[in-house]
């Protein structure tokens, strides 16, 4: 007899980002990828935008091309993000 383990309880910002296609995600790379489509919109701190920024450098030489597409879209979200940020309020 084979039994399934339960689906895994989401909490915090799990559980307010609709995760109905997570289930196939295998990684939790995949997995906060997949949320992530879902979230129109943030507020964070500079630096941590600028430590993304950087952790998502290295994958603009990826080898595979879907890769280095994603991470120049999110890279260039990211540094306009940090200019936007850095311009004086009017």
């Amino acid at each position: 007899m084979t039994t399934s383990s339960p689906p895994p309880l989401f909490r915090g910002i799990n559980a307010l980002i609709p995760s109905a296609s997570t289930a196939a995600a295998t990684t939790p790379g995949e997995r906060a990828a997949v949320q992530l489509l879902h979230l129109r919109e943030a507020t964070l701190p500079v630096p941590v935008l600028a430590a993304a920024l950087e952790l998502i450098a290295p994958q603009l030489d990826d080898p595979d091309a879907a890769t280095r597409d994603v991470a120049a879209d999110v890279h260039a979200r990211l540094a306009a993000a940090i200019e936007d940020a850095s311009r004086p309020q009017r």
